[in-house]
């Protein structure tokens, strides 16, 4: 075998090669590509789990906004008391001030 039988012979191997590898990567390809019911399915279902997650965002946003009524109602109930418990201890105090100057 002569340099250029090689050569050819070399080349022809390698063209081969990349042929059979192309002809894998479309079979692979062409077998392990989603159809098109394949796709509409995820699609909806993608659809419908945004659809949840919004459902779940206005949830938790509602909550929120209730949690944070509550608080306000909790710190105005917790002033009143705070006033109430100051206005008992004046009273307290005039009433021991009025016993004792008896």
């Amino acid at each position: 075998m002569n340099r250029t039988e090689f050569i050819t012979a070399t080349a022809l191997v390698l063209f081969g090669a990349f042929v059979l590898g192309w002809f894998a990567c479309w079979l692979i390809g062409r077998l392990t590509r989603p159809s098109h019911a394949d796709l509409r399915d995820l699609e909806r279902r993608l659809h419908d789990t945004e659809r949840e997650r919004d459902k779940a965002i206005a949830l938790l946003k509602e909550g929120e906004s209730r949690r944070a009524a509550t608080q306000a109602e909790l710190e105005t109930a917790m002033e009143g008391l705070r006033e109430s418990r100051s206005e008992i201890e004046e009273l307290r105090d005039y009433i021991e001030r009025k016993l004792s100057r008896r």
